[in-house]
């Protein structure tokens, strides 16, 4: 079970929302992202975390990160979500290339994984964290397969891609292999930067218009 530090005033809410107030620091926030980070590094694990330990390592009171994340799985999901490159913004060049783009950033996260223990780490421990790992799927993973899903219908109306098949599935389709490799198969081979065009165009090819 997580230990968290939350104030009685803060108890119950959601873990994802983020309060609003005062203006924040980024010097400020940024030394809380790096304290938790270097904690991590040092052998601490996400359970053993607490908001009073972040703010002794940050420098910060505790107040400072009261007043950014409501408790402390608020923050470690927007920690998490840092250490990971940013979903890639549109390309310009259509639904396909946008669609590589997307696939390309699930391979390099997976390489990311295997090279940066904290997010390793990170991204492991919360598969034992029910509420950390809750939030998270709520504010990162669930809008990475919305823009997903968006990228297919934008396929679709453009006739690259079937218009009688369920989009969710076809999002499996296409991501299904590249989160294989990333996630369920550690020694899979993902230096290729064509391993992504390669994987797109052959779902493409299979689910064309007739």
């Amino acid at each position: 079970m997580i230990r968290t530090d939350t104030p009685s005033a803060d108890t119950g809410q959601p873990c994802a929302a983020v309060r609003r107030g005062r203006p924040r620091s980024e010097a400020a926030e940024l030394a809380i992202f790096t304290a938790v980070e270097d904690l991590m590094a040092d052998g601490n694990t996400l359970s053993d975390l607490t908001i009073e330990g972040i703010a002794t390592a940050a420098g910060v009171g505790k107040a400072t990160i009261y007043r950014r994340w409501p408790n402390k799985e608020a923050l470690l999901v927007e920690v998490v979500s840092r250490l990971e490159e940013p979903i890639p913004a549109p390309t310009g060049g259509g639904a396909r290339e946008d669609l590589i783009a997307m696939v390309d950033y699930i391979r390099r996260r997976g390489l990311a994984k295997r090279t940066r223990w904290v997010l390793k780490a990170a991204l492991g421990q919360m598969q034992t964290l029910p509420e950390l790992h809750a939030a998270y799927r709520e504010r990162v993973a669930k809008p990475r397969r919305e823009i997903g899903i968006h990228l297919i219908r934008q396929a679709v109306a453009e006739g690259l891609i079937r218009d009688d098949l369920d989009l969710e599935l076809l999002g499996d389709l296409l991501m299904g292999p590249i989160l294989y490799r990333s996630i369920l198969s550690d020694d899979s081979d993902l230096e290729d930067p064509d391993l992504s065009r390669q994987l797109v165009d052959a779902v493409l090819d299979g689910i064309a218009p007739r």
